[in-house]
């Protein structure tokens, strides 16, 4: 029984022994975003795929990595294209982007704006959209959809913001 006791102590005081936690010391890292401000004004709102992808590559893009990049000039201008859209950006010499223009042509709705014309406009199919984005630093961001709607033969043009609120 003695042997039995003194087995279960020196068990218990190893097992204790290897639950010890060893901390690990990490580096500080530093997260800058030049573009951050960019991002935000965007939003987290429902947007394409491919135009999501389109504008997280104009924030990200390193401005000196252009030919003709010298640091005396006030802005940059530079264009991105993909088959269903394009965004102009202004930069200025430190990279931050102080402007931006970008149209999108038939990309897929937001679950608000589909439900809007689905709710106003009955019966109509949506033939095409062009989707606009105007955004300049320090200001509100301006999401344009403009829709071409098809009825028996009928064609309306419609516009609403991000949000299904016709303009």
């Amino acid at each position: 029984m003695k042997n039995l006791i003194i087995t279960l102590i020196i068990t218990a005081c190893t097992a204790i022994s290897f639950a010890q936690e060893k901390t690990v010391a990490l580096e500080e890292v530093e997260v800058t975003g030049v573009n951050y401000k960019y991002l935000d004004a965007l939003g987290d709102g429902f947007v394409a795929k491919p135009v999501k992808i389109l504008e997280q590559k104009v924030a990200n893009f390193d401005l000196t990595s252009i030919d003709g990049y010298e640091d005396e000039e006030n802005e940059y201008f530079v264009y991105f294209k993909i088959p269903v859209g394009k965004i102009l950006a202004v930069y200025d010499k430190d990279g931050e982007i102080m402007r931006t223009s970008e149209k999108f042509k038939d990309i897929r709705l937001p679950l608000a704006v589909s439900n809007a014309i689905v709710e106003k406009y009955p019966g109509w199919s949506i033939e095409g959209d062009i989707y606009l984005v105007k955004y300049i630093k320090d200001e509100k961001i301006s999401k344009t959809y403009k829709l071409f709607l098809q009825k028996n033969g009928e064609h309306k043009r419609v516009k609403t913001d991000d949000n299904g609120n016709f303009l």
